[in-house]
């Protein structure tokens, strides 16, 4: 980054969703007349102005992206560094600590907490950050100062492995940045032990953001048989069995997730409850229902189906086929625990899916409860990406 603060000049009405509290510029929303974006450096800071000269704030910059620009603070008298960073930082501790004494959370959701581009995810005393934006990446070592001021940690590992750096032409890697880090570290969720694969596992290891529909398990798997598709480490599988499901049966297309199933389950000594099916989920749910296997409760909790806006026909297509087969796997009254991630795909779309799921195979079903993000994945009103999660509870019965 320069030393002078170059401005970034905004076409007019463009201001208009950064007044509305949005954090985002697109490159089309700039005055290249004004601003040409080749002056600029990625990751640069710069101060944002409307057409008519009103500060907006301060952003860093990635004249490549479609997302030219990030707003970090409305001030421009900030800059994006250990002092910022340390506020920040404290602000959301300060809303994850008033909900939970427990250190087990999502500490930073990227926007959402004022600091875009960042992940830090909380296990004890050891940190998992995924870093998604050059003008974050430029900061790093005043990242972890300023991690290391606030939380003291032992450990703070860089997952920076996430195909979205792509974006905005980063490398990928994996590297301890302070401290030491164990191969798996220790998480607590509604009670229930995990250890948490972090330097192999997906993202940073573990979704944190189902942890209130995970709860509710409790009230629907006692004394049931259970089916957790897409099953990961079994972030609903063992929980559904600690909350004392009668059996549990995961299924994952990795070994080296289930293996974790095992050792969690073993964890919390209900080894004996859970078993593993290795494969293609579509597969493994068509051959039991071949088999003439049902369950009482099955829960389905995909990948995103739909990452982006062009794979919205296809990923709905994905999501009827998996709840369908899902579908047919419930015994007649049984619940349906259907999640997606995909934030392109609406909680109304959703439930319609479900609906056109169920009458496809002359099925009814009742929608109990719905669940969403975790407190420690707080949305940005002002940014509907950050509303991304959804779970429907549904009672399947056969029509009559």
């Amino acid at each position: 980054m320069t030393s002078e603060i170059q401005t970034l000049t905004l076409k007019g009405q463009a201001d208009r969703r950064l007044r509305a509290g949005h954090l985002w510029i697109y490159s089309n929303e700039v005055d290249v007349a004004k601003s040409p974006l080749k002056n600029f450096q990625p990751g640069e800071q710069v101060q944002v102005q409307s057409a008519n000269g009103k500060s907006m704030g301060m952003a860093y910059i990635n004249p490549h992206s479609l997302i030219c620009a990030r707003l970090f603070s409305r001030e421009t008298k900030y800059r994006l560094d250990k002092s910022l960073l340390v506020h920040r930082l404290n602000i959301a501790l300060s809303l994850r600590e008033g909900i939970t004494d427990q250190p087990y959370y999502r500490l930073v959701y990227g926007d959402s907490d004022f600091l875009p581009g960042l992940v830090v995810d909380r296990f004890g005393d050891v940190l998992v950050v995924q870093i998604a934006t050059v003008g974050m990446e430029l900061v790093k070592d005043q990242l972890i100062d300023a991690l290391v001021q606030v939380l003291k940690p032992a450990g703070i590992l860089l997952k920076n492995d996430s195909r979205i750096r792509k974006a905005e032409e980063l490398p990928e890697y994996v590297d301890v940045a302070y401290g030491e880090v164990p191969k798996q570290v220790p998480a607590i969720e509604n009670g229930v032990h995990f250890n948490i694969p972090v330097f192999e596992g997906q993202k940073t290891g573990w979704f944190y953001d189902h942890r209130g529909s995970r709860a509710r398990l409790a009230d629907y798997v006692k004394g049931k048989s259970v089916l957790d598709v897409f099953s990961y480490v079994g972030g609903w599988g063992v929980q559904a069995a600690a909350f004392g499901a009668e059996s549990v049966t995961c299924i994952d297309a990795s070994e080296f997730a289930l293996d974790h199933v095992e050792s969690n389950a073993q964890l919390n000594n209900v080894r004996e409850k859970v078993g593993t099916l290795q494969g293609n989920a579509f597969e493994a749910m068509k051959m039991l229902i071949d088999e003439g296997e049902r369950f009482d409760v099955v829960i389905i909790d995909p990948p995103a189906f739909i990452p982006k806006r062009k794979d919205i026909k296809s990923g709905e297509q994905a999501y009827r086929r998996a709840n369908e087969l899902a579908i047919r796997l419930i015994n007649k009254g049984g619940i349906l625990v259907s999640g997606s991630c995909s934030m392109h795909l609406g909680r109304d779309r959703l439930t319609d899916i479900l609906r056109a799921s169920a009458r496809h195979l002359d099925r009814d079903i009742q929608i109990l409860e719905q669940g969403g993000q975790s407190f420690d994945h707080p949305v940005h009103p002002a940014i509907a990406e950050t509303e991304y999660l959804k779970a429907v509870f549904a009672r399947v019965l056969t029509a009559s």
